[in-house]
């Protein structure tokens, strides 16, 4: 342990580039998702060019231009994996650290413009992630992470389960992947707040 302590204070804190490295993620990346749209180029394989994200059919588009650099975001886990709110977690962490994005974590919906949201909404959780969604100001928008959250993964729809977000609350973007890494949750909340879109991704990071 001492051994780490001392290695960390010599290196200091390092947070990697955005992004990384070029090579694309294996299976990080759907070319085409359920039928959502957003889907890079064919023949585009680098993290540059790629798109984790996509806007649903019903999608009310990213934020208006006055919160493209300062975003509140708000977790709700409805009902999440381990492994989802694990990744959540190393949203803020060093080498992620969102908060160079504008992206900061609010502790109530009233103060969020973002709702994000994982899990496939049992049913305990169905009114309070309602509640939150009408406690939000307007305008705001929902990301929905995880296939769970997309349309209930391996849960469907059931006496137990919501079936996905979208069957409680109205949802602006997905982010697939079981679960997605925190790169692509950061820019599914990039999209949000209309910093990105599939077309000027390249050119934006």
């Amino acid at each position: 342990m001492a051994n780490w302590t001392l290695a960390s204070l010599v290196r200091g804190i390092r947070t990697a580039r955005w992004p990384r490295r070029d090579d694309l993620p294996p299976g990080a990346i759907p070319a085409r998702w359920h039928g959502l749209v957003a889907t890079p180029a064919e023949g585009e394989r680098s993290i540059r060019d790629a798109v984790w994200f996509a806007a649903t059919p019903t999608s009310r588009g990213p934020l208006p231009r006055r919160f493209r650099h300062s975003v509140h975001v708000r977790f709700v886990d409805a009902g999440a994996s381990g492994a989802l709110i694990s990744e959540v977690r190393l949203l803020d962490a060093p080498p992620y650290n969102m908060h160079r994005f504008g992206i900061f974590v609010t502790a109530t919906p009233r103060d969020a413009d973002v709702l994000l949201v994982g899990g496939p909404v049992t049913e305990a959780m169905r009114e309070p992630l309602r509640k939150a969604y009408e406690a939000m100001p307007g305008p705001k928008r929902v990301v929905a992470i995880g296939d769970d959250a997309i349309d209930g993964g391996v849960f469907g729809k059931s006496f137990a389960s919501a079936g996905g977000v979208a069957e409680v609350i109205p949802v602006d973007f997905v982010v697939p992947g079981c679960p997605p890494p925190p790169a692509a949750i950061i820019q599914g909340l990039l999209a949000a707040a209309g910093r990105i879109t599939p077309q000027a991704f390249k050119e934006r990071v």
